[in-house]
């Protein structure tokens, strides 16, 4: 922030020296020829000091695009990568839920058969003896 600071007040200096210099070269004593071509070569100084900062400032956002562009790439990858973790958590901790609660379901079905049957003995043990079941 504080280099834009800087870079913005270096250029309102320089535009207001370059409108200095053509001010003072209008009110100079110089023949019409002179002045001419001193105002043609400020000009052409301004001009190629507009293509020299444009030409740094399109390289200066095409790195931070390129560094824009590599972080969120990144971030991208990154974000990708513990969502296919955290994804693969859930299926196991679904798949290890799944099988708690078949063994559960086994583990009833066996106690009501050995509820059943042990109820059923009891049955047959209570029974007379002539009688049948």
């Amino acid at each position: 922030m504080a280099e834009d600071s800087g870079s913005t007040k270096l250029t309102y200096f320089l535009i207001g020296a370059g409108i200095g210099a053509v001010v003072a070269l209008l009110f100079a004593p110089k023949s019409g020829r002179e002045l001419r071509g001193d105002i043609k070569d400020a000009t052409r100084r301004g001009v190629e000091y507009t293509q020299d900062n444009a030409r740094m400032l399109s390289s200066k956002a095409s790195e931070l695009y390129a560094t824009g562009r590599e972080k969120a790439t990144n971030l991208y990858e990154s974000g990708r990568g513990r969502t296919n973790d955290l994804l693969e958590t859930g299926r196991e901790a679904l798949t290890d839920q799944r099988a708690r609660v078949a063994a559960a379901i086994e583990a009833g079905k066996r106690a009501y058969q050995d509820k059943k049957a042990e109820a059923q003995g009891a049955d047959s043990d209570l029974a007379p003896e002539g009688s049948e079941a």
